[in-house]
């Protein structure tokens, strides 16, 4: 076909003789937005990197606009064929500036190769106007929220003038208004004759604009369909091979005593919180609702001691506790997983058995020296209870995909005995199996008698499975709601109450 930008037949890929694709098919024509879908493990973003030369096939054909391509790609060879990337962890060096990000090895150089910062600032300018970012292209790219780092990164690719944009979990970072900003500039690609692959887990945003959708399933090939003519109920039982008849599995159990009380509580980091005040009771979940900047995340770092409180007060089990330090807290019973698994959550250069259980050497060594046996026993244990998909535990986490890197993050926990677990994000970038894995862990916690925080953007999860909702909005509580009585219109209402 004249208008074909990309095929793939036959593609076949393992790691340490584990497939990770099976004979796959996938193909896009310009001016679509093709859908990629499937649960974690399924082998999507293993096929992408394959597009992109991330990574070798192991045999299978690749067409780039009808050429064959004999030689396996690499990153510059698949860049300079028009092919574009936006990885769903985030790609980027933190130490340079966002205009030192987005052209990386295409500096704008003149004749002696001396360094134009003004010019590439100001090129760098334009693609963020393009997404209506008012960021300074001079800024380090560390200083900026997860969230916008997104962007950055959204940015580089469209900087490339790629034909083919591979989009992997884009919006997971994103908050509503970047979300439009983004769907804005797909619209105006597509009407461009550039071709986008689409990775979502965010099942709803795809008809607003996917034109196909292409399911795989184990590493293979289920089906391809036109949006128009199909459901997000079968594409979901395509994904997972069943029918998912209970999205959220709220369980009811009774309220116990009061185990987490925080008062006052102040922190200068971040965007800062100020005067935060809440109580969490024994089996209960406590969703924290709002908008990206409202103070969420800022809010669980300072009670798990990964940032400083400027002021407050945190009390467990109705005694006051000092917690100046995240091993603080792992020592009162207070675990925190972080929004950012791959910066804050994980060792990504240790293997998946080290991860589990380093909040829990105590518990698997004997006079200072771990044992192997236990370490391998406790986490192989994890991975059974949590599905996590691996070849083996000495598989390095750096290895395993998003959402079985997200259930390490949440099992290295569950070891420990714990009064208070908090989860900042639990869900993100996890396909609609696994969350509901991830769900019902939360609720085994609450049935234990266990206080569980989360924070979370999706508003149909904070009322699918909370008790009741703190909602935020610039560093401040502006409400408290018991989940049974409220809605989405009414939680928005206030997380817009500067």
């Amino acid at each position: 076909m004249n208008n074909e930008l990309l095929r793939t037949e036959h593609i076949n890929k393992a790691f340490s003789g584990v497939p990770a694709l099976l004979d796959v098919q996938f193909d896009l024509k310009a001016g679509e937005v093709h859908a990629l879908l499937g649960e974690n493990g399924a082998g999507k973003s293993t096929l992408m990197k394959i597009i992109s030369g991330v990574y070798t096939r192991d045999s299978g054909d690749l067409y780039i606009q009808g050429k064959k391509i004999i030689h396996d790609l690499t990153p510059l060879s698949a860049e300079d064929k028009g092919i574009g990337i936006i990885h769903q962890e985030l790609n980027l060096c933190p130490h340079l500036t966002v205009a030192e990000n987005i052209f990386l090895n295409r500096e704008f150089t003149n004749a002696a190769g001396i360094l134009n910062k003004k010019k590439q600032n100001e090129a760098a300018r334009q693609y963020l106007n393009q997404l209506n970012l008012d960021i300074d292209p001079a800024t380090p790219t560390n200083k900026l929220p997860v969230s916008k780092q997104q962007m950055v990164e959204i940015c580089k690719t469209l900087s490339m003038n790629a034909n083919i944009v591979i989009m992997d979990e884009p919006t997971s970072a994103l908050t509503e208004k970047e979300i439009e900003d983004l769907f804005s500039v797909i619209a105006l690609l597509k009407e461009k004759g550039k071709g986008i692959v689409y990775i979502s887990h965010r099942l709803e945003e795809l008809s607003r604009i996917v034109d196909r959708v292409t399911i795989l399933r184990d590493g293979k090939y289920v089906k391809t369909l036109n949006f128009a003519e199909t459901n997000l109920q079968e594409i979901i039982a395509l994904m997972v091979g069943r029918n998912l008849t209970e999205k959220f599995p709220r369980i009811e159990v009774p309220r116990g005593e009061k185990v987490l009380e925080v008062k006052n509580l102040t922190s200068k980091h971040g965007v800062g919180v100020k005067d935060v005040s809440f109580e969490l009771y024994k089996g209960e979940i406590l969703a924290f609702a709002g908008l990206m900047g409202a103070g969420r995340t800022e809010t669980v770092r300072a009670i798990s001691g990964a940032d400083r409180m400027s002021a407050g007060e945190v009390l467990l089990d109705g005694k006051p506790v000092k917690i100046k330090h995240p091993k603080d807290a792992i020592a009162k019973g207070l675990f925190c997983a972080p929004e950012d698994r791959k910066r804050d959550g994980l060792c990504v250069r240790m293997t998946l058995a080290e991860n589990i259980t380093l909040p829990s050497l105590d518990i698997i060594s004997k006079y200072g020296v771990i044992i192997n046996q236990l370490e391998t026993e406790k986490s192989q244990n994890m991975v059974t209870s949590l599905r996590i998909k691996t070849p083996s535990v000495a598989q390095y986490v750096r290895k395993l995909s998003g959402g079985n890197q997200q259930k390490v993050v949440v099992g290295k926990w569950l070891l420990r005995n714990a009064k208070v677990v908090i989860f900042d994000e639990p869900t993100r970038g996890i396909d609609v199996a696994s969350k509901i894995e991830i769900y019902n862990i939360i609720n085994d916690l609450k049935r234990n008698g266990i206080g569980v925080m989360f924070v979370s953007s999706e508003l149909p999860e904070v009322l699918g499975m909370s008790d009741r909702i703190i909602v935020m909005c610039n560093g401040k509580i502006t409400k408290e709601l018991i989940t049974k009585e409220t809605n989405q219109e009414e939680i928005m209402h206030y997380a817009t109450q500067y």
